[in-house]
C-alpha cells in the first residue's frame, strides 16, 4: 500500500509538472519572445483577419498570384503530402495536369519551363511560397487582367523583388517569395 500512494505521488506530480506548469510557461515564454508568430502570424486587413503567412491559400483569380498545388486542398487540418513515388502513373498525370493548366492559365508558350515548385505539392500541402521565377511568369497575366498600365507593370515586377525572402540563414533552401503577402501587396497597386 506505501509503494502505492509514493506512486500516485510521483504520478500526480510528473502529471501536474508536465501537463500544466511547462505548457504554462512554454506558452508564457514564446507570447514573449514571439508573439506574432505565437498567435499564427495571422494577417490583418481593415481590422479583419484575412489570412496567416505561415498557410498557404488557394488562389484561382487571374487578378491574384497563383500558389503551388496542394495535395490537402490546402486545408489544414489533415495536411500531408500525396505520397506518390516517383515512378506513379498517377503522380506524372497530376504533374502533367498542373504544367498544362500553368501554362494556359498564364497564357505562356508551351516551351516555357515551369518552376518545380508549380507542379508538385509541398510535403505538407500547405507551403504559402513559391520561387521568384514562377512569381515572375504570372505578371504578364495579372497585368493584363487588372488592365494595368506599363508602370503598375513595373510596380507589380518591384513588388516580387521586394518581397522575396532570401535562403534561410542564408544557406538553406533558395529565395522564395510568400504568396498571399504577394497578392496583398498586388492589391495595393494604383
Amino acid at each position: 500500500m506505501k509503494t502505492l500512494i509514493i506512486s500516485l505521488k510521483i504520478f500526480l506530480f510528473f502529471t501536474v509538472l508536465t501537463g500544466i506548469i511547462y505548457p504554462l510557461l512554454v506558452t508564457g515564454i514564446v507570447q514573449v519572445v514571439f508573439p506574432v508568430q505565437a498567435n499564427g502570424s495571422l494577417v490583418v486587413k481593415g481590422g479583419k483577419k484575412v489570412g496567416s503567412e505561415l498557410i498557404g491559400q488557394q488562389f484561382n483569380n487571374p487578378v491574384y498570384f497563383s500558389s503551388r498545388p496542394s495535395a490537402v486542398s490546402y486545408n489544414p487540418l489533415p495536411s500531408g503530402g500525396s505520397n506518390y513515388g516517383l515512378t506513379s502513373v498517377k503522380l506524372k498525370k497530376f504533374v502533367d495536369s498542373c504544367r498544362a493548366q500553368f501554362i494556359a492559365f498564364n497564357l505562356l508558350d508551351s516551351l516555357t519551363p515551369v518552376p518545380p515548385e508549380m507542379l508538385f505539392a509541398s510535403a505538407s500541402g500547405l507551403d504559402p511560397h513559391i520561387s521568384p521565377e514562377a512569381a515572375l511568369l504570372q505578371v504578364d497575366r495579372i497585368s493584363l487582367a487588372r488592365g494595368f498600365n506599363p508602370g503598375q507593370k513595373k510596380e507589380l515586377a518591384r513588388c516580387i523583388k521586394e518581397l522575396t525572402e532570401p535562403p534561410q540563414f542564408l544557406c538553406l533552401g533558395e529565395e522564395r517569395i510568400n504568396v498571399f503577402l504577394l497578392n496583398l501587396a498586388t492589391d495595393n497597386i494604383r
